[in-house]
């Protein structure tokens, strides 16, 4: 199962950095081709299942996913959010940590393992370097100040 990290600093606060980091509905309008529904009724917390819809047309598959760990950030500790991923063709967890930065604003940190079904160990670096590209750019616009 290939994995990803990726790292940002922004200026925004943990509190603001979260908050953007876990609108799941967003994450959608900012992922190529994707649209996200979420299925559980607010405040997000363990879990609430939303999905990721890809494709154009009738050429379309499901990324729902499940919270697993909700743990926002306070004072004294870093925010951690677990995402499972529950789908017939993409499997895997994502992690999104938020914490204070050395100089003021957030470090935020994506860690994910994916699995696309039907795609052998061949492809795992494709598979990754496609993750990395998708999901960094989504974190790039949804920390923008």
């Amino acid at each position: 199962m290939p994995g990803i990290r990726i790292v940002r600093q922004t200026p925004l606060p943990p509190s603001e950095a979260w908050l953007r980091l876990t609108d799941w509905e967003r994450h959608g309008a900012l992922v190529p081709l994707t649209r996200t529904t979420v299925g559980t009724a607010p405040p997000t917390d363990v879990g609430t299942i939303f999905t990721a819809r890809t494709g154009v047309g009738r050429i379309t598959f499901d990324d729902p996913m499940e919270v697993a760990v909700w743990r926002p950030p306070s004072v004294a500790s870093a925010g951690l959010v677990r995402l499972v991923k529950r789908g017939r063709v993409i499997t895997g967890w994502a992690e999104i940590e938020v914490r204070p930065g050395p100089a003021g604003g957030s470090v935020v940190q994506w860690h994910e393992e994916v699995r696309v079904r039907g795609l052998g160990r061949p492809f795992d670096p494709l598979v990754a370097t496609a993750a990395r590209w998708v999901f960094g750019r989504a974190l790039a616009r949804l920390l923008r100040p």
